[in-house]
């Protein structure tokens, strides 16, 4: 792991043992999976920001819908034409039609830092001690099919998120859009996810993979 590095691991290392640990005397065995939890609904928070901002984006896209289509009809063809007449209407309406990425990049480290947290032996010099943790008997730092049967139920949970994910953004969805149809699935790449990662980088998937959800619903409605 690059040395840089080092500082969000560790931090994280330390939110999440102790968060286990303030827990364990009432939640038992299931302490580790719940700070994990914590973890996850405390990054989203701190997101919260960036989410906002990515709804007012959505609605900035929808409004200038028409103007995309023509601008697309129009220079079709013409790619740097396209480009440059789609980033002067950005820039006439004060919006970017890319905000609505911003959670998603936030959280890419904080998926790999929760990747390394359960998949190195020794943080801050130490031995990792989350590596001992378990969930109903089937270890956190088990990879894919590894945390069997465990890993099938988080899968399972994921397709179902997934399956409301996908019902809510087709109502936005423009599907004359080419490859709209096929782009719609993506939301299932994360119930493949489960099968690379340790468990406890397929609980933090499932948990802010749910709160999008929610978050979407909240912000998105009206």
């Amino acid at each position: 792991m690059p040395g840089f590095l080092d500082v969000p691991v560790e931090g994280a290392y330390h939110l999440v043992h102790w968060l286990a640990s303030a827990t364990e005397p009432v939640t038992g065995s299931f302490a580790a999976a719940l700070a994990i939890v914590l973890f996850t609904v405390a990054v989203r928070l701190l997101l919260v920001p960036f989410a906002r901002a990515a709804a007012r984006g959505q609605r900035a896209r929808t409004a200038l819908m028409p103007e995309i289509k023509k601008l697309q009809e129009k220079h079709g063809k013409n790619r740097d034409k396209l480009a440059a007449e789609m980033a002067k209407l950005q820039q006439d309406s004060g919006t970017s039609l890319f905000v609505g990425c911003l959670p998603m990049v936030a959280q890419l480290p904080l998926f790999w830092v929760m990747y390394h947290l359960f998949s190195t032996a020794v943080i801050a010099g130490t031995p990792n001690a989350l590596l001992g943790s378990t969930l109903l008997g089937v270890s956190l730092g088990a990879h894919g099919l590894a945390a069997a049967p465990l890993v099938f139920v988080v899968a399972g949970l994921l397709a179902v998120v997934a399956w409301f994910s996908i019902r809510w953004q087709d109502r936005q969805r423009d599907f004359t859009a080419p490859g709209a149809r096929v782009l719609r699935l993506l939301p299932y790449g994360t119930v493949l996810v489960t099968v690379f990662v340790p468990l406890a980088a397929s609980v933090y998937v499932l948990t802010t993979t749910t709160w999008t959800v929610v978050e979407r619903v909240v912000l998105y409605r009206g």
